[in-house]
């Protein structure tokens, strides 16, 4: 499950990072960045497939073109890369509707005692801006007419540093594998081999404030450490 992330950069630095620009409408219409607490039915930026010069704006929370409401999407903020070609919504998208979402961070929370549950966030070491494997689609309101573009991340099996906090995490790319998985020449069997647990060596966490559980609250104080990260690439988990 990854259902809160935080993407602290702003839109130039984002430009430099991908090589792609954004629509200055969408900029001034969503002005989402920077984002230090992102959610599902916000609206987030994305790279399609065929495309990699551009990002859009989409909607956090896929909804099949073949849905009723809109509503579906806050099912399906995340898929299962082990999965993918079982599901109806996701196994046509594999093999050309795939994205990559960038974030800089995602939040999980990890069980404590009495049923509390501690948030932590989970940077990469390697990539400033780092970005996950996603799918998208495009809905259209039967009452209304009104056209939607929304996502989902992928998910995959944890890594070593995620074990002890979830037994799910994103599925984040290689940098070297973004323009594979942006190439619409890649099959779909192609495209599942890149979806692997990223290094647990080239990542890092540290707990952050309970001020992330309210997706009210976007500002920098979200991230900030409660303490001394525990764990990170040069240790055990919470040694």
């Amino acid at each position: 499950m990854c259902g809160r992330s935080s993407l602290t950069k702003t839109e130039k630095e984002l430009e430099i990072r991908f090589q792609a620009t954004f629509y200055r409408d969408e900029i001034e219409r969503y002005n989402p960045l920077p984002n230090y607490n992102a959610a599902p039915t916000q609206m987030l930026p994305v790279i399609l497939e065929g495309d990699m010069s551009h990002f859009h704006l989409f909607r956090w929370g896929l909804v099949p073109f073949w849905a009723k409401d809109l509503s579906v999407g806050a099912r399906m903020i995340n898929a299962r890369g082990e999965t993918l070609q079982e599901k109806p919504a996701f196994r046509n998208l594999l093999g050309s509707k795939r994205c990559i979402v960038p974030l800089d961070g995602f939040y999980e929370w990890k069980a404590a005692q009495k049923g509390l549950k501690t948030p932590y966030r989970i940077t990469t070491t390697d990539q400033e801006i780092f970005s996950t494997a996603g799918l998208w689609d495009k809905w259209t309101d039967p009452n209304t007419g009104e056209v939607w573009h929304t996502f989902t991340i992928i998910t995959t099996t944890p890594n070593a540093l995620m074990a002890s906090i979830h037994d799910r995490m994103p599925a984040i790319l290689l940098k070297q594998a973004e323009k594979d998985w942006l190439d619409p020449g890649l099959s779909a069997t192609e495209a599942l081999q890149l979806i692997q647990p990223y290094p647990a060596e080239c990542m890092t966490a540290y707990e952050v404030s309970s001020l992330v559980n309210n997706v009210r609250n976007r500002s920098k104080e979200v991230i900030e450490p409660v303490r001394a990260p525990k764990y990170g690439i040069q240790g055990t988990l919470f040694d």
